[in-house]
């Protein structure tokens, strides 16, 4: 089977749409066509239905796409291996962040990184750690930079670079702003503003509340740390963020509790080979965070 005709297959596949396949991949929407009847015949089934105007995978098509998948991805990784015999740092890298350490902790090694290696085309892209964590285990991205889980998983490598400690806060006018030493109970009176479910770091701030945890009134919730913190500083609940972000528009709440952290840093896959891109971004990231 000709990869061409792969490529155009997985992006049809994916984006549902002949013409949005098209853009992906820079071909007219006849050339994509084509190649998945030739595709077609190869394979002697049918790969897709067109019904109304939706596009729908067959049974072959289902199984093919499995496949494809892993391909392609096994072929993009034998490129990188004799890419990097020549030592050159160059083509495209394509790795995630959350917004929160794309806004605090990677703007200087970036910056670096551009500087030092001007040839390589950067492909950042911003999502949830969790999303990102999942993305780096399915082989769609080289790496990622965000909260790491409590628990790796295989195929996932993690690498600490920064700690990262929370602290409770308040905005200033709040009524718990006002005590010297709160209870942990005593956050039951008011509402949380927290990261959404299922997160890192919503679980990291629940488990450090005990048995407390399934009683919090979770009032807002949002994954962007940056609303976290204004929705706090005007007084619409408690909430919890990272030590670096708390100004005078907040009230540390003294809390007994345990510490609570987060650990940031960067996840691979154990099985890919990384690109001497990716090997010297994260070089960049450990030696600016020394």
């Amino acid at each position: 089977m000709d990869i061409s005709n792969l490529q155009a297959f997985l992006a049809v596949a994916e984006t549902g749409s002949f013409s949005r396949a098209a853009e992906r991949i820079f071909l007219t929407q006849p050339a994509i066509s084509k190649r998945i009847a030739t595709l077609e015949k190869q394979v002697g089934a049918r790969l897709f239905d067109r019904i109304g105007r939706g596009i729908h995978l067959t049974e072959a098509g289902r199984e093919l796409l499995a496949r494809t998948r892993t391909v392609l991805k096994e072929l993009e990784d034998v490129k990188r291996s004799i890419t990097n015999l020549s030592g050159a740092i160059t083509g495209e890298l394509l790795f995630a962040t959350s917004h929160h350490i794309g806004l605090h902790r990677l703007p200087g090694p970036l910056k670096h990184f551009h500087e030092t290696y001007p040839d390589v085309r950067l492909n950042l892209r911003f999502m949830d750690s969790e999303q990102a964590c999942n993305a780096v285990a399915n082989g769609d991205l080289e790496l990622a930079v965000v909260t790491l889980p409590r628990v790796t998983h295989v195929p996932l490598r993690t690498e600490k670079i920064w700690n990262d400690p929370l602290d409770f806060v308040v905005g200033i006018d709040h009524p718990l702003a006002r005590i010297r030493r709160v209870q942990p109970e005593m956050l039951l009176d008011y509402p949380a503003i927290l990261p959404g479910p299922g997160t890192f770091t919503r679980e990291i701030i629940l488990n450090s509340l005990g048995a407390l945890r399934d009683r919090i009134l979770i009032g807002m919730a949002t994954n962007y740390m940056e609303v976290l913190k204004m929705l706090t500083a005007i007084g619409l609940g408690w909430s919890v963020l990272p030590r670096t972000m708390i100004d005078a528009g907040l009230k540390v709440v003294q809390i007994e509790t345990k510490d609570i952290r987060r650990e940031l840093g960067i996840v691979t896959h154990t099985k890919r080979t990384l690109s001497n891109a990716g090997q010297a971004m994260i070089r960049i990231i450990r030696e600016t965070a020394a």
